[in-house]
């Protein structure tokens, strides 16, 4: 069975690399599925979950805004940040959701201020989510 080249790296790190099954990427115009052979494109990522199958296992991670690069053989994932389901705080990211709402309820942000705290409520919410569902399995 042909596979894909999977590359997730943040500032901090590489987060993965491996030969996956497939990936599930969330693109700014919605959910794009990744599968070999695929037409190659580079593609705004949002803020969301990451999903893809290794090992006949699905693999989740929240990741917040970047870009991926795809080729037939590969998908090359950049992106600000990458958290599997065991690294999530529900705390922390309920207190970040808190703070990016209330931020934006004072409608005093413009410019890159309020990207940054749109950005943050994006990421902190996929990162609940992705706790969520998992206690719910």
């Amino acid at each position: 069975m042909a596979t894909l080249r999977l590359e997730i790296i943040t500032p901090q790190a590489k987060v993965f690399e491996g030969d996956v099954d497939s990936v599930l990427l969330p693109g700014v115009e919605g959910e794009m599925g990744i599968l070999p052979h695929h037409e190659a494109l580079v593609t705004e990522l949002t803020a969301g979950e990451l999903r893809f199958e290794h090992k006949g296992k699905t693999e989740i991670l929240a990741i917040g805004e970047g870009f991926a690069e795809i080729t037939a053989d590969s998908v090359g994932v950049l992106t600000e940040g990458a958290v599997n389901e065991e690294e999530i705080d529900d705390k922390v990211a309920k207190e970040a959701v808190k703070r990016a709402e209330d931020l934006l309820k004072s409608n005093t942000l413009e410019g890159e201020e309020l990207e940054s705290v749109q950005a943050s409520l994006a990421r902190s919410l996929a990162q609940i989510n992705i706790k969520r569902r998992r206690h719910k399995s």
